[in-house]
């Protein structure tokens, strides 16, 4: 049996609650321009908004005027999602929690040793990630690749987790690869 082979993610849809909740949120909070609303055609009483995360591709958020927001905790059940993760600047990422304080949103603060993660809810529960790597991925290559790497160089070396090191000696190593002039 030969693979379908997939190429990115195209968009993610969300059920929300209400129209207004959801402009409030993914434009006002999160920044993505709102661009355009149609009918759910899989749905006649649900409206299909569509947001721009800010990569070219979109995210849709299914809302009905008559719903309220959740305003608790999503599941976490088996094949359930855990969070949805978007990338910020590291400038945008220092200011990240000033601007959530401001507007009354909770959220925690993670560093994940190869990137640094501010983690906060939707109004309908749902986790979301903003994430800022620690690097720069070297052109030509991408950030999977430096990943990879150094992986590779963490479990050679027995360490726990990518650390700073890992990832500078990997973006070493794929620079090595290039061709230079001598």
């Amino acid at each position: 049996m030969r693979k379908i082979q997939v190429q990115g993610v195209h968009h993610i849809t969300i059920v929300g609650s209400t129209r207004q909740s959801a402009i409030d949120f993914w434009q006002g909070t999160l920044g993505m321009p709102f661009i355009f609303e149609q009918p759910n055609l899989g749905k006649a009483d649900e409206s299909h908004l569509y947001f721009d995360p800010g990569d070219g591709r979109l995210l849709t958020v299914f809302t009905n005027e008559e719903r309220e927001d959740a305003r608790r905790p999503a599941p976490r059940e088996i094949g359930s999602m855990e969070h949805l993760a978007f990338t910020v600047s590291h400038a945008t990422f220092t200011q990240v929690p000033a601007r959530l304080k401001e507007r009354g949103i909770e959220f925690i603060q993670r560093d994940r040793g190869f990137m640094d993660s501010i983690y906060l809810q939707d109004p309908n529960g749902m986790k979301v990630e903003l994430a800022c790597y620690k690097f720069e991925t070297p052109e030509g290559h991408r950030a999977a690749d430096v990943l990879m790497r150094a992986h590779q160089l963490r479990v050679e070396r027995g360490d726990h987790h990518i650390g700073d090191e890992h990832l500078a000696d990997a973006i070493e190593d794929l620079l090595a690869g290039r061709g230079r002039l001598e």
